[in-house]
């Protein structure tokens, strides 16, 4: 019974936020606290929700920092080089810029954590997909896959749970899955060449006041002739084309178009190479685990706050500046305690679990490296990598070890399903990611799970042909 309340309730939330029947926040909320009822355990709902937020309010208060830290770097300009060679790549090309968010969003990703990645690509990003009218979704769903593929580094997180659960060396589950993880960051490069092809079509030519200007040009100023490869301009608008579908090569007296305003009154250049060795400093500290990540990120950003605005009210304009992202971000993550206190609390994740390593058929035992890379793709979408690698995993390498197969080559099928993953409702990493794209959930989920999945599933299939597992 726990086992069917349990997909039902995940398949219900799915359901309503990809309908856009109810807000993320009210989903997360209320639809456990019923299914709680069901369940009757409607009376200890208090105790779930506790436990729930206790587990997930370090990562709250490291979101919440991580965002006033990287939005005080991109107020000063930490991040304008960065934009500008992006930029300097992507022209005005749809195709190019969607290449460029999943090169963006692999490279940050190095640092390990998903929403500092976030953070960085949609900053840098955002502003050309909004001047270009692109499609949001397209680069919330390439910035998460390519970062799903990268989350696999042993300092990311679940290479180090299935470590830890299977009492092995991280270096020998990763180190092997190299050549297959490397085909699932190849195809996402791939992916995101085919839908920047669609977004240059379906955009057609631009012109310079369709890149340069922030307002749209009056209609009666631009006649664009959509997709045909020519355009005109009236009232002294010059019209320009660039390659094929409409790429525009931005003119050298046009360089300030930088996505960010190059003249903003909080630039703090003098202070660059300051804010430049903090960030490092930050990320090293971070990756070294030298605290733990919410104080490193409460400390720096105190530290760039004094620094850079050394003045009391710009300190508090600036914090206010950033607030809304803070307020959406965190109240996602304090309602998605909610989701994910009443699943575990109630026994309903323990039960599907069960479930599914129990209806394995027994001629499967021998191949239960493929298996568990098969079940790693739907089972850490639907549960935390906490519950996955520490509940599951175990029950899976101890199956696989009674038919021959040894405990590192599950434990390195077991990352498979982190393309996936990565969109989770259960990740507060996504939740900053849709939030500040200005993405509904929904909208997200229902364009990237089909990719991601796929994405993952061409991971497994290089894992076998080149014999990893």
């Amino acid at each position: 019974m726990l086992t069917i309340l349990g997909f039902a309730m995940i398949a219900t939330f799915l359901v309503l936020i990809m309908l856009k029947k109810m807000s993320p926040i009210a989903a997360l909320v209320l639809i456990p606290a019923l299914f709680c009822v069901f369940v009757g355990k409607g009376a200890k709902l208090g105790d779930y929700v506790i436990d729930g937020v206790t587990g997930l309010a370090p990562t709250a208060a490291m979101l919440m920092f991580a965002i006033v830290y990287f939005g005080v770097m991109i107020d000063v300009g930490l991040f304008d080089p960065i934009v500008r060679g992006i930029l300097k790549f992507c022209k005005a090309d749809p195709l190019r810029i969607v290449v460029g968010t999943a090169v963006l969003a692999a490279i940050v990703s190095l640092d390990g954590d998903g929403s500092t990645t976030f953070m960085i690509t949609v900053s840098a990003m955002y502003p050309l997909y909004k001047r270009l009218k692109m499609s949001l979704v397209v680069m919330t769903g390439v910035a998460a896959m390519a970062n799903g593929v990268m989350n696999t580094l042993p300092w990311g997180g679940p290479t180090a749970r299935a470590a830890t659960a299977l009492k092995l060396d991280a270096s020998d589950i990763f180190v092997p899955m190299i050549p297959a993880l490397a085909m699932g960051l190849l195809f996402v490069f791939a992916l995101a060449y085919v839908l920047g092809r669609r977004e240059r079509k379906r955009l057609g030519v631009l012109t310079l006041d369709e890149v340069l200007v922030e307002e749209p040009a009056e209609p009666e100023t631009v006649l664009v002739g959509a997709g045909t490869g020519t355009g005109k301009g009236t009232k002294g608008t010059k019209a320009v084309t660039g390659g094929p579908g409409g790429g525009v090569d931005l003119p050298e007296e046009f360089d300030g178009f930088q996505g960010l305003d190059p003249h903003r009154a909080t630039l703090r250049p003098k202070l660059y190479w300051f804010n430049a060795l903090l960030t490092v400093a930050l990320l090293t500290a971070m990756i070294m685990e030298l605290l733990p990540i919410p104080v490193l990120f409460l400390l720096g950003a105190a530290l760039a706050l004094t620094v850079n605005f050394p003045h009391m009210p710009d300190q508090k304009a600036r914090i206010a500046a950033h607030a809304e992202n803070v307020l959406n971000v965190s109240g996602m993550v304090f309602a998605a305690a909610v989701f994910t206190g009443v699943l575990q609390g109630t026994g309903m994740v323990d039960h599907m679990a069960k479930w599914l390593v129990h209806n394995i058929p027994d001629g499967m035992g021998p191949h239960m490296a493929f298996v568990t890379g098969l079940l790693s793709i739907p089972l850490t979408y639907f549960m935390s990598n906490d519950g996955f690698y520490f509940g599951i995993l175990p029950v899976l390498a101890e199956a696989g070890q009674a038919h021959g197969v040894s405990a590192v080559e599950v434990a390195r099928a077991s990352i498979i399903g982190q393309p996936l993953h990565m969109s989770s409702p259960l990740v507060p990493a996504v939740y900053v990611l849709v939030g500040m794209a200005k993405v509904e959930f929904g909208d997200h989920t229902r364009f990237v799970v089909k990719w991601a999945a796929l994405t993952s599933l061409v991971v497994l299939g290089a894992a076998v042909l080149f014999g990893i597992i």
